[in-house]
């Protein structure tokens, strides 16, 4: 199964529309996990265009008041995805997130929050992180599709933008560039 993984997309506050190269990108995926903070039920309506999407409530989306599960799990191919958007302190700390993903007794945890895109393979848990389209925290502009094939899985992460800052071209203040 082909499933496109998203978060953070912070539509309309921080974008107008999903990026056409997340459409692009997401063109034969089967499902779409998106990991909360859509701030907008439009977000689900587009992506269901392309495929059948599994969305769960982020902090900024319970601010807007949409009223979506705080956690889902998902199983296909003999795999059990827990999908969350990722609260914990500090922001996108691994052993945080390995305790959610072993409450909720998961192979593959799927968040967001950090807006900063992350695989990592911890203990029996792989923990996947789409990172951001809209508003990356010093990271690219991503999204991530990953291939579960008999209990296999296999990641893509996908640049589909610059990121947000960029570097100061100091030659601009001659007094700052010394």
């Amino acid at each position: 199964m082909l499933i496109g993984l998203i978060s953070d997309t912070h539509i309309p506050d921080r974008a107008k529309i999903i990026p056409t190269k997340v459409i692009e990108a997401f063109k034969d995926v089967e499902l779409i996990i998106h990991a909360g903070d859509l701030t907008t039920t439009d977000v689900i309506n587009e992506l269901e265009k392309i495929a059948p999407v599994v969305a769960v409530q982020g902090n900024m989306d319970r601010v807007a008041g949409i009223n979506l599960p705080k956690a889902k799990i998902i199983e296909t191919e003999g795999v059990k995805i827990g999908v969350a958007h990722g609260e914990v302190y500090p922001r996108g700390d691994s052993q945080q997130l390995l305790y959610l993903a072993k409450q909720l007794d998961v192979n593959v945890l799927v968040t967001g929050h950090s807006h900063q895109p992350k695989i990592e393979q911890i203990e029996d848990v792989l923990l996947l992180n789409p990172g951001s389209p809209i508003v990356p925290r010093l990271a690219d502009r991503t999204i991530m599709i990953i291939d579960v094939n008999n209990k296999n899985i296999d990641v893509e992460l996908i640049k589909i933008g610059a990121p947000v800052c960029s570097a100061l071209d100091f030659s601009q203040y001659p007094e700052d560039n010394k």
